[in-house]
């Protein structure tokens, strides 16, 4: 049998949104897959220095950064940061909106005080005070410091968290040439969530990229995923499967969909499709 290329997205998927503890069937699977032959990548939105707590479990290489680094065995495949014209473009287009933000870094992610004082002052509406909770936990597992800790190292992509979708109408424009705006369909308690990505880039080139590196045609690719900034890599590759937590709208464009990540989905997966050899 042909060795297959297993692209396995984190939060939602590998593990529970948030957490860095993938479920020992998962480890088993991953172990048994790369006995067989297959090869193993975590692709994800999550910078390198969110993904230190899982590199101690054995992959073939990594997509972070929503495709901006790639290593693929040891080797940096690619590497695009925001050049500081970007970078500067954004942050201040954001800001001007009252737009929250979170720049991610090779070293570390940072984000803006005032979102959190934010929620304080309306932690009486609605869900606010569990929203800031939620937030608070989000930041100590994942390693995100407050904004004056950042010291203008390179930034990959800004994780972006607004009051109202009509004040991204304007970094949107701005930021059009370079850069695409992923918006997801709607945050909690009313905010929008949402993502400055740089058009050079996203999980599906970074797939076509290991792909190519390693000389394996993309029909031989795997993807697994559960949100739609998981949609150019299921689009990518040869067979994708999400996750039956996932959104209802990348359910519809999978190939397969396998248990949620509290029953062992990753391990379903692979049992079922004969990734783990004989």
């Amino acid at each position: 049998m042909e060795p297959k290329v297993i692209f396995l997205d984190i939060d939602g998927t590998l593990t529970e949104p948030g957490s860095n503890e993938p479920p020992e069937s998962a480890i088993q699977a991953i172990s048994k897959a790369r006995q067989a032959g297959n090869f193993v990548f975590l692709c994800t939105g999550r910078n390198y220095d969110m993904l230190r707590p899982l590199l101690r479990y054995e992959f073939d290489g990594l997509i972070a950064s929503s495709g901006g680094y790639v290593e693929c065995q040891g080797q940096v495949i690619y590497d695009c940061p925001m050049t500081e014209d970007q970078r500067r473009l954004a942050m201040d287009v954001l800001e001007k909106n009252g737009v929250f933000r979170t720049v991610e870094c090779m070293d570390g992610s940072y984000t803006d005080e005032g979102f959190k004082e934010f929620l304080r002052k309306n932690a009486g509406e609605g869900g606010n005070s569990e929203l800031l909770r939620w937030r608070e936990q989000i930041e100590k597992a994942l390693n995100i410091r407050p904004m004056k800790e950042y010291r203008g190292q390179p930034v990959y992509k800004i994780v972006v968290m607004s009051p109202s979708r009509e004040r991204l109408s304007e970094p949107r424009k701005v930021l059009a040439d370079d850069f695409v705006l992923c918006i997801q369909d709607g945050g909690r308690d009313g905010l929008i969530n949402g993502e400055v990505v740089n058009r050079k880039f996203d999980k599906g080139k970074a797939i076509r990229r290991v792909c190519d590196h390693l000389h394996i045609p993309i029909r031989n690719s795997v993807a697994i995923g559960d949100s739609m900034n998981d949609l150019e890599m299921m689009e990518a590759v040869g067979f994708g499967i999400c996750m039956e937590n996932g959104s209802e709208a990348l359910k519809k464009m999978a190939d397969d969909i396998c248990p949620p990540v509290g029953k062992d989905g990753i391990h379903a997966a692979f049992l079922k499709h004969g990734l783990m050899g004989a």
